[in-house]
């Protein structure tokens, strides 16, 4: 098939050719953006937070008085330890997916020059990390002797504390963490034990801080650590538990208010957080098939109209000895170069439309690899949408085309 018979039918239906060009350009543009978007919102969804989840809820008070805290802390742990299928209730201060409880600068050394990043924290009670199911991949648990009193503040002076194996790396790439100390003003951290995962509270994929970014913290509770409680009990059993929790707070606290927006299962906060990324990745899935929907009915509408208009040429091109492949790859090769030429203005407005999402929207860099899926899809949807028209065009009889006026 030579290109240069093609070209010049086109130049002749330069309106059309170049409407059609810029529909799938803006196809190109949205389906690379789009589905770069839906890829990083699953990506996000996977999050491994690290912890046991299926056997995990959580509880937050409200209203209480700090002074009672001490008192409240004890009423409740005794109080859901009893519940009937409660295998462990610890103080904490939150959970992956849980309400943001405090994330903290870190440097290297005390005088605060060699900044590292902001991790999260989580503070927790004798038997936290065991109650959470953290694995530990170098050093020790926290012993009875590593969970302090804060008398002043919210952190002890000096802590023994756990950070996750990706938190280690960033602060000493390449080194044993074990030993290594870093300080949050005039707070001490030294590292006794490192865990495979612990994602943060709130995972926005913002900024340089990563979702694994984090410092668990042993304290014995007290004002700084009260409301908010680590519930385990069997998977089977878990939401039959935490249902009796809700009722029984009722009797065990009355001085305090539940929240019931927090206190759930980590498996109904992990899907309450991600409620709307799903929300975005469904509408996102919506737009893309409307958009390749609409840009097919375009190069559908354009080939038909052409193949009527072009009843007569065929017919003369059948008569001299084309062949129906023939025909069919003259519609083919016209439209692989109208969608060929869409796709290089839509690789162009694929990075206008990316730097303007970054600008205002805060989203990543678009990968190079789109632009090359995001062709191939149109390629493939262009040939399939010419395929029908291009069929009637070769089934077209010589004789009846012939004698179309």
């Amino acid at each position: 098939m030579q290109i240069k018979p093609v070209l010049v039918a086109l130049k002749k239906h330069r309106l059309a050719t170049l409407l059609i060009a810029l529909e799938i350009a803006l196809a190109c543009a949205v389906l690379c953006n789009a589905v770069f978007m839906i890829a990083s919102r699953l990506s996000a969804m996977q999050l491994v937070s690290g912890v046991d989840e299926s056997s995990l809820g959580f509880i937050q008070l409200g209203g209480f008085d700090p002074k009672s805290a001490h008192d409240l802390n004890a009423r409740v742990v005794a109080g859901l330890g009893a519940i009937p299928g409660v295998q462990a209730v610890r103080v904490i201060n939150s959970v992956p997916f849980g309400p943001a409880a405090g994330a903290f600068g870190v440097t290297l050394d005390q005088a605060g020059k060699q900044f590292r990043g902001v991790p999260e924290l989580y503070l927790g009670a004798p038997g936290t990390p065991e109650a959470l199911g953290l694995k530990l991949v170098a050093g020790r648990m926290p012993g009875a002797e590593d969970y302090q009193t804060v008398l002043e503040g919210y952190l002890p002076a000096n802590s023994n504390v756990l950070v996750t194996r990706v938190f280690a790396e960033h602060l000493w790439p390449g080194e044993d963490a074990l030993g290594k100390t870093f300080w949050t003003g005039r707070n001490q951290f030294r590292v006794i034990g490192v865990v495979a995962q612990l994602s943060v509270q709130q995972y926005d994929e913002e900024g340089e801080r990563g979702a694994q970014w984090t410092v668990f913290v042993p304290v014995q509770p007290g004002p700084q650590l009260a409301g908010t409680y680590l519930v385990r009990a069997d998977p089977r059993e878990l939401d039959r538990v935490m249902v009796d929790a809700r009722t029984a707070l009722a009797k065990i606290a009355p001085d305090a208010v539940v929240d019931h927006q927090q206190s759930d299962t980590l498996p109904a906060l992990r899907t309450r957080f991600f409620q709307a990324d799903r929300a975005l990745t469904g509408m996102l899935v919506g737009v893309i098939v409307s958009l390749l929907g609409v840009t097919a009915l375009g190069i559908v509408g354009l080939a038909s109209f052409w193949v009527a208009q072009r009843r007569k040429q065929i017919g003369i091109r059948r008569a001299i000895g084309a062949t129906r492949g023939d025909i069919l790859r003259y519609f083919q090769t016209e439209n692989f170069l109208i969608v060929t030429f869409g796709i290089a203005l839509g690789m162009l407005l694929a990075f206008v439309l990316n730097a303007l999402l970054m600008k205002f929207y805060e989203l990543p860099h678009l990968p190079l690899y789109y632009l090359p899926l995001g062709a191939i899809a149109l390629w493939v949807l262009g040939q399939l949408a010419v395929l029908g028209p291009a069929l009637r065009a070769a089934r077209v009889p010589p004789v009846v085309a012939t004698r179309t006026a």
